[in-house]
């Protein structure tokens, strides 16, 4: 573990030791969940972008100069 010293404004500082409170744990470890929860949603993001990146490239035009229509585009039924 390493220890840092953060300074927090009044506010915050009082939310923080109420909710380290509610959770029944300390202010450092609440301010350590939240960063750690924070650096994985961000690598998760990070990595659903790259799989996004990394799909091929589909036309959209067909080969005859049209488009799809709306339920084939979200491959959606069509209600009547």
């Amino acid at each position: 573990m390493k220890n840092v010293t953060i300074t927090l404004d009044e506010e915050t500082a009082r939310w923080a030791r109420i909710e380290a409170a509610r959770q029944g744990t300390s202010v450092s470890r609440l301010v350590g969940r939240i960063l750690r929860e924070r650096r994985e949603q961000e690598a998760q993001r990070l990595a659903a972008l790259e799989r996004f990146i990394q799909r091929p490239v589909k036309a959209l035009k067909a080969a005859d100069g049209t488009y799809p229509d709306r339920e084939t585009l979200y491959d959606r039924p069509v209600l009547r």
